[in-house]
């Protein structure tokens, strides 16, 4: 199964368009989602912080700031 990682923190508007991306894909799409507050970790603050929402997919980053949903979807059924 597939793996999607989110991070993004609380009160991110792009944080929440990539969320319903991501979930509206997994009503179709079966994979394993996880989503991680980076304002909760300073090294996540640094890594990610100016970059959210960031997706990563199996280990690698897909996505920085927009998600584009027809993307996303190709990426996971390939």
């Amino acid at each position: 199964m597939r793996s999607v990682l989110l991070y993004s923190r609380p009160g991110c508007g792009l944080c929440d368009e990539a969320r319903a991306v991501i979930l509206a894909e997994r009503a179709r799409t079966p994979f394993a989602f996880t989503e991680v507050d980076v304002s909760t970790d300073d090294e996540l603050e640094r890594a990610y912080g100016i970059r959210i929402p960031v997706v990563v997919v199996d280990g690698e980053e897909a996505f920085e700031v927009r998600v584009d949903p027809a993307a996303f979807a190709a990426l996971l059924r390939s």
